[in-house]
C-alpha cells in the first residue's frame, strides 16, 4: 500500500509528511534528503531515502527512512492514518505489547494515546460495517513467557543504553532454530497442534519471509543500522557477493532479532490477509516456539553483547 503511493512521488528537506513505522502511520518532517548508492548507504538498502523526525518524538527515533514508507501529508492519507491506527490498537494491546516498552514504548504510547481519543470520538461517525463484528480482522493473541520479556528488555538495553551489538554472524541462525523447533514438534508432536508433521514446514517458512521482510524496516535499534549495512554489503550486495550464494537475515541473525519480530506478530496479521483458521493456527505454533525459546534459552540467547568502537559510535549517531 504503501510502496504503490509513494514510489514516484518526491519529498524535500522540511517537509511535513507521514511515514509508515511499523503496521501504523505518524506524522513527521523531513530532515535530509539522499539517494542512497552502495557507496553511501547507511541502512543497507538503496535508492531515495529521507532522514525524518517523529513529531512528539525524541531526536533518538529519528531515522533514514525509504520512500516506499513516506506519504503525502493529505486528507487522504490522515484517513488511512486513522483507520490504521483504529484497527491496530486492540491487537497490538492483545498482543503483549507491555512486554516491548523499553523497544517500542515511543511507538505505542503515541500510538495508543491517539488511538484511544479517536475511538472514543469517531465511533460515532464510522459507518456500521465497520463496527460489525463480522468485519474485524482476527487477532493474534501471544503468551509472552516471563522470562523472554526480561531477555526483551536486557536486548534493549544493551543496544541502546550500552551501546553494545549483537555479534554477528550468530550461531544457530534465525533459520537454524526454526529448523530446530520444526524438528522438536514432529519429534514430540504436541497434542494442542493440528497436523504438526504437515503444518510445521509452512509455519517455519512463513516466519522466515517475515522476518527477512521485516528485519530492515522494523525490528532494527537506530544503533544497529551501520551495522545492518555492513552485513547487507559482505552477504548480499557487495562485489565479492558470489551470484547465488547471498545470505538473507535470517540466515545471519540470531535468537535475539527473532524474538523481535515473534512479538512484533500481532501488528503484522492486523495487516495481513490471513482469514481466522489460519490466524488461530499461527497462534498455536508461535506460542509453542516461545515457550520452546524459553526452555532453550540459556544454548540460544547471547549471555554478552560485543562493544563497539568510538568510530562506529559516531557513524550511528550520523
Amino acid at each position: 500500500m504503501s510502496a504503490s503511493s509513494s514510489t514516484a512521488v518526491t519529498f524535500t528537506s522540511n517537509e511535513r509528511v507521514l511515514c509508515y513505522h511499523g503496521p501504523l502511520i505518524y506524522e513527521a518532517k523531513v530532515l535530509k534528503v539522499e539517494n542512497f548508492t552502495d557507496a553511501n548507504t547507511i541502512t543497507g538498502a538503496l535508492g531515495p531515502h529521507c532522514f525524518v523526525h517523529y513529531k512528539g518524538w525524541k531526536q533518538t527515533w529519528d531515522e533514514w527512512v525509504p520512500h516506499s514508507r513516506l506519504l503525502k501529508y493529505n486528507e487522504t492519507n490522515i484517513e488511512l492514518q486513522k483507520s490504521l491506527q483504529k484497527n491496530n490498537a486492540h491487537a497490538s494491546t492483545s498482543g503483549g505489547s507491555s512486554s516491548r516498552g523499553p523497544k517500542a514504548g515511543p511507538r505505542e504510547g503515541a500510538g495508543g494515546a491517539r488511538g484511544g481519543t479517536r475511538k472514543d470520538g469517531t465511533r460515532g461517525t464510522k459507518r456500521g460495517r465497520d463496527e460489525d463484528d463480522s468485519n474485524r480482522k482476527p487477532e493474534l493473541k501471544l503468551n509472552l513467557p516471563e522470562i523472554l520479556k526480561v531477555v526483551l528488555v536486557d536486548d534493549w538495553e544493551a543496544v541502546t543504553k550500552n551501546q553494545q551489538l549483537v555479534l554477528l554472524p550468530r550461531e544457530p541462525t534465525v533459520i537454524g532454530l526454526l529448523d530446530e523447533f520444526a524438528a522438536y514438534i514432529v519429534r514430540t508432536k504436541p497434542a494442542h497442534l493440528r497436523d504438526p508433521a504437515l503444518l510445521i514446514p509452512s509455519i517455519v517458512s512463513g516466519l522466515i519471509v517475515y522476518f527477512d521482510r521485516s528485519l530492515g524496516a522494523n525490528l532494527l535499534y537506530r544503533f544497529e543500522r551501520p551495522q545492518f549495512a555492513d552485513v547487507r554489503r559482505q552477504y548480499k550486495t557487495g562485489q565479492q557477493v558470489i551470484i547465488g550464494q547471498e545470505k538473507e537475515p535470517s540466515a545471519v541473525y540470531g535468537a535475539e532479532h527473532l524474538l523481535r519480530m515473534l512479538v512484533s506478530l500481532p501488528g503484522m496479521i492486523a495487516n495481513s490477509s490471513l482469514d481466522p483458521e489460519s490466524v488461530a493456527l499461527v497462534r498455536d505454533y508461535v506460542n509453542e516456539l516461545l515457550a520452546w525459546m524459553a526452555r532453550e534459552r540459556s544454548r540460544i540467547f547471547l549471555a554478552e553483547y560485543e562493544q563497539t568502537s568510538i568510530q562506529y559510535q559516531n557513524i550511528s549517531r550520523s
